[in-house]
């Protein structure tokens, strides 16, 4: 397992991708446009570590509106996890919202995985509901973000619907190190 968060790391570049056509929306323009997208997809990979632990999973995420559907396959010795967001809570694997099922998450993971604010951090964007610090890159886009006690930084962009969207993302916080690799976006504008 540590071979493979090993193998993951050595993934994370810091190459920005050009945009098929011309240059990217100005970051004002595209922050915007991001924070309002109703419905999106990604398909991926994570990696975390936590001290000398760790798990890696395949990622399907999926957004429609203010619910998040989450489908982690592999981790921690499972066969795969079902994590549904919705205003009214956490679900996982099917049980209704609670707070034991948001512990429950927490004990499987190992940490508190962030959902509310990683949906917009998965897009490149600041959750827009809470402050944040934010470096831009060369091609106008999030280079380093500093929100909710965590500092993401994204290492590549790849080219979506005319713009770039991230590609690699690692999250770290004092206690964990999430890392995020994209393989595929749809359903963006």
């Amino acid at each position: 397992m540590l071979v493979c968060l090993a193998a993951l790391a050595g993934c994370a570049t810091v190459r920005q991708a050009a945009p098929p056509s011309g240059a990217p929306a100005p970051w004002d323009e595209r922050m915007s446009q991001l924070e309002h997208a109703a419905s999106w997809r990604l398909d991926g990979r994570a990696a975390a570590a936590l001290g000398q632990q760790g798990w890696q999973a395949t990622l399907d995420w999926q957004q429609n509106g203010t619910v998040s559907d989450l489908h982690l396959a592999g981790p921690l010795g499972m066969g795969s996890t079902q994590i549904r967001v919705t205003p009214a809570g956490l679900s996982l694997n099917g049980a209704p919202p609670s707070g034991a099922v948001v512990a429950q998450l927490e004990d499987k993971l190992g940490f508190e995985l962030p959902l509310d604010n990683l949906r917009y951090w998965l897009l490149g964007i600041p959750d827009p509901s809470i402050p944040f610090d934010l470096t831009r890159n060369g091609q106008d886009r999030a280079l380093r973000l500093s929100q909710a006690g965590w500092t993401i930084d994204y290492d590549e962009y790849m080219p979506s619907s005319g713009d770039v969207l991230p590609k690699r993302l690692v999250l770290n916080r004092s206690d964990a190190r999430v890392r995020i690799a994209v393989d595929r976006w749809r359903g963006l504008p």
